[in-house]
């Protein structure tokens, strides 16, 4: 049986741990190639040695996707190893929370960096294999095969949220630039949309007293949810629980199949009914 994403390549950001790692198993069971990347390239390598283990194929790109010339490298590298390039999901993030009165700049940049810059110039880097491929795929007489770009947001930029202006401001953002492509490449069949996570459980969401702190430009930041606050949180939601990383995968999958081929512009809110 023909596999959903059979001759497809993905570029998969933040992909070593959460739900960027469950979704490059789940595209890699399902016929991609994946270009795994991480911030830390100890759990990138481990995600593609999973991915080869059970018989599919994968390399690492592994960086800070807010450093000049990774956008160029990572998709560079999705060529060099496969020879094209399908599918983009940036799902690389992380939070730095501070009410608005105590954010300094760097918290502020930080999240706009990550959560809006670097999602753009991954997308804005692979034109060539996106636009220009369509281009000639129409000159030849066929039509465009559908490509995908699947850009990660937060409820946090759908509703707002305390203490999370800078990423809330960042994951809103994203909606926009992913609305934006989509009327802009939606004539050379590509398919943009985003997925506006809830509370998924993740590292970045486990209890605070369970975490340690992320390093960023020199500076501990703090992660996780306190322990009260999760249990707040869980009646808050009708399922009564987070959504696990494999669910979070499978939004992705959805929208990077031909399931979604007329599905674009749109932002999926995965909250379990909250």
């Amino acid at each position: 049986m023909e596999k959903m994403l059979d001759g497809r390549v993905a570029i998969i950001t933040g992909s070593g741990r959460g739900i960027g790692k469950a979704a490059a198993l789940l595209f890699a069971a399902e016929g991609a190639k994946v270009v795994v990347s991480d911030i830390d390239p100890a759990p990138a390598e481990e995600t593609v040695a999973e991915i080869k283990k059970a018989g599919g194929q994968a390399v690492s790109y592994n960086g800070d996707v807010t450093a000049d010339g990774f956008a160029e490298g990572i998709v560079k590298a999705a060529v060099d190893a496969f020879g094209g390039l399908h599918i983009i999901v940036n799902n690389a993030g992380y939070t730095w929370d501070g009410v608005v009165h105590k954010m300094t700049d760097k918290m502020w940049d930080a999240m706009m960096n990550i959560h809006l810059k670097a999602p753009f110039k991954i997308i804005r880097a692979a034109a060539p294999y996106f636009r220009d491929a369509a281009k000639k795929e129409m000159e030849s007489g066929a039509g465009p095969i559908a490509r995908k770009i699947v850009n990660i947001s937060s409820t946090s930029g759908v509703n707002g949220n305390a203490g999370q202006a800078n990423y809330s401001s960042g994951k809103a953002g994203i909606v926009g630039l992913t609305k934006t492509i989509a009327k802009e490449w939606g004539r050379f069949n590509v398919q943009s949309n985003a997925v506006a996570y809830g509370w998924v459980d993740t590292r970045l969401t486990k209890s605070k007293e369970e975490t340690e702190a992320l390093e960023r430009g020199g500076e501990k930041v703090s992660i996780g949810v306190p322990g009260s606050q999760r249990e707040m949180m869980k009646m808050m939601i009708p399922l009564g629980r987070p959504g696990t990383p494999e669910e979070g995968a499978g939004v992705i999958l959805f929208l990077a199949s031909p399931l979604s081929n007329y599905v674009s512009g749109q932002c999926i809110v995965m909250n379990g009914g909250q």
